[in-house]
């Protein structure tokens, strides 16, 4: 296997590990029906986050460098668009993400009491809205990483 292919196995491997854990993560949380599940929801649902961390730096790395090893792919704009596509998905994680979920965190810490409370589902539904839009960016990336369109 010579060093390109090396590369491209690890971005294809990285794919299925940061975006397989992703496209889940907010059915795990949508199963629960008490606080506890929830909680534990919750739990699960960030050592996933571990997982696309690893698997979404991985591809940034392996997919610059591969750029980098054949020069030809900085001249296809499907290279571009998807590199383009995966800042924006990336930024979305500290800039919309990561303060969408801060209040649901302060919810599942302060919270007594077993039932569900109102106000979870709304901030819940905007966290997930975001993270639905996140995942649509990454099946476009896919698509375009299979199909190289232009």
């Amino acid at each position: 296997m010579s060093f390109y292919g090396l590369l491209l196995f690890i971005h294809i491997f990285s794919a299925i590990l940061g975006m397989g854990p992703g496209l889940v993560m907010a059915v795990i949380v949508n199963k629960a029906s008490n606080m506890t599940e929830l909680r534990h929801a919750f739990v699960i649902r960030n050592q996933l986050h571990i997982y696309t961390m690893v698997g979404g730096t991985l591809l940034l790395v392996t997919g610059i460098w591969m750029g980098f090893l054949n020069p030809y792919l900085f001249a296809q704009g499907w290279y571009w668009l998807s590199l383009s596509l995966f800042l924006i998905a990336l930024a979305f994680g500290p800039l919309v993400l990561s303060p969408k979920s801060k209040p649901i965190k302060d919810l599942l810490r302060t919270h007594r009491g077993e039932i569900i409370p109102e106000s979870y589902y709304s901030l819940a539904g905007k966290l997930f809205f975001y993270e639905h839009i996140t995942n649509i960016i990454f099946l476009i990336i896919i698509a375009l990483m299979i199909l190289k369109p232009f």
